[in-house]
């Protein structure tokens, strides 16, 4: 246990935080997203097997773009590499991306709310496995869940803030999307971080 490293930051600074980081950044986190959306979304264009190859590597690849937005966030080791290392862990974070889109289609079968409730639950569960490895998947979960107790409703604000950069990548035909990803990115990287390092609790 360790108790006030950090003061909770409002959501507003948590997204000037993301931008700071991002400053002299932006042309490598773009690269890096844009990597990472080309090759999550490429098997949906081979048939029969694409879908097969998407749940193989959607898990990995997204702790490792979650790897890279914590890394730029703690002035770590940002190669683009890093959106790779996911695979070092690929089966627990196959099982985490199954596990979380199972649980979320299952609540969403009740009503949209409870899909966006567990959505919110289960938001953290990559950053933490990122930073405990030998977790399993379903403790990874477990823990996102306790760790978002009492700040679902702060992150569910955190990504409204940002419609309206949502609305200008549709005016762009999608090109406002190579800044807004790394930007959502980095801030809930930031939300994790500092949520982390000031509710006292190390998960």
């Amino acid at each position: 246990m360790y108790y006030g490293k950090e003061p909770l930051m409002s959501n507003y600074e948590i997204r000037a935080n993301a931008r700071m980081h991002l400053k002299g950044n932006w042309v490598h986190a773009i690269l890096a997203y844009l990597i990472f959306a080309i090759i999550t979304s490429l098997p949906s264009t081979i048939p029969e097997v694409g879908w097969i190859i998407s749940i193989l590597i959607a898990g990995p690849m997204y702790l490792g773009i979650v790897k890279f937005s914590i890394n730029l966030r703690r002035h770590n080791n940002t190669d683009i590499e890093v959106i790779f290392d996911g695979f070092k862990n690929f089966t627990t974070a196959m099982i985490l991306q199954i596990l979380i889109t199972l649980f979320v289609v299952l609540w969403s079968l009740l009503l949209i709310v409870p899909g966006i409730i567990a959505s919110l639950n289960y938001s953290l569960a990559f950053y933490i496995l990122n930073d405990n490895p030998e977790l399993t998947a379903m403790e990874a979960l477990s823990q996102s869940k306790a760790m978002m107790y009492g700040y679902r409703w702060k992150l569910f604000c955190l990504y409204l803030s940002f419609i309206g950069w949502a609305i200008l990548c549709v005016l762009t035909f999608g090109i406002g999307s190579l800044w807004l990803n790394p930007y959502i990115g980095l801030s809930v990287a930031n939300f994790y971080d500092n949520l982390k390092n000031s509710d006292g609790t190390i998960y």
